[in-house]
């Protein structure tokens, strides 16, 4: 397959390209830093092989997106969107996570979303968001991650909400505003919906949102499990439901895991959903 990846510089977008890779996809990343994959000895022999391609570019810029795009063309019909857009968080006493700009996820995908190819099939779309987003996850989060949710995670989820908007809007589900939450001017503009090239309300189809629980820079246990599994069952290295799960952490490595298997061997099951993945 052919994957264009945004995101995928480091975490969970880095550990999924490197399985993707491995299995024989190509890989196109657009990058702010090209030194963040350059030196990189994995990604270097599949640089090195024609397998792997690193592209300047911002997913800030709509322009830069847009070549992006352009420049995973090349390699034949995109199969698959892997967007993991994340950034570094700096810390407040008072407001806890702050990412800067505060739209980072959600201006990034609506500059991917509306540049997205038209002249060929539409892609699978893989979109990393999080847990504790709307009341009901909030609610279903372990009772000490709550306070922590509320204080650390507010700001950030703020943009992951704009970005789910998006995705709701244009894939035809239902985004109950009251319940889920809505989205901040500073986050989405009130005139966002006309935004040209923007896909129509239920056009949007061959998408999955993954809801992380806390994340872990942990090992990868479905690996472990593999490597040391006997001849009788075992419970999954982690959990994956449509509904809310309740856990506590799960590691990058594990969640990336994840989207490898949907994409190489699980799409149908879960295409068009939203799930929530956690220990």
């Amino acid at each position: 397959m052919n994957i264009l990846s945004l995101g995928g510089s480091r975490n969970i977008g880095y550990f999924s390209a490197i399985r993707l890779l491995d299995s024989g996809c190509t890989v196109t990343f657009l990058l702010r830093n090209l030194s963040k994959l350059q030196d990189d000895e994995v990604i270097g022999k599949y640089v090195a092989s024609g397998k792997a391609f690193l592209v300047k570019g911002d997913a800030l810029e709509k322009s830069d997106v847009e070549n992006g795009w352009k420049e995973a063309g090349k390699h034949g019909n995109i199969d698959v969107l892997l967007f993991t857009v994340g950034g570094t968080p700096e810390m407040s006493l008072t407001k806890g996570a702050i990412i800067k700009p505060a739209d980072l996820v959600t201006r990034s995908f609506m500059n991917t979303i509306t540049t997205m190819p038209t002249s060929q099939p539409q892609p699978k779309i893989i979109a990393v968001s999080s847990t504790g987003l709307t009341k009901t996850s909030h609610a279903s989060l372990p009772l000490p991650l709550k306070p922590l949710y509320a204080w650390m995670l507010a700001l950030p989820h703020k943009d992951k909400i704009g970005l789910e908007i998006i995705i709701h809007h244009c894939a035809g589900w239902t985004w109950n505003s009251k319940e889920d939450g809505e989205a901040d001017e500073g986050i989405l503009p009130s005139n966002w919906t006309s935004t040209p090239g923007l896909p129509a309300p239920g056009t949007l189809k061959n998408v999955l949102v993954v809801r992380p629980a806390m994340l872990t820079d942990g090992e990868c246990q479905a690996e472990k499990k593999k490597k040391g599994s006997g001849s009788g069952k075992s419970k999954p290295a982690y959990r994956v439901s449509e509904g809310e799960l309740g856990g506590y952490t799960v590691s990058r490595r594990d969640v990336a895991h994840f989207i490898a298997d949907v994409v190489l061997n699980k799409w149908e099951t879960y295409a068009d959903k939203v799930v929530n993945i956690g220990y």
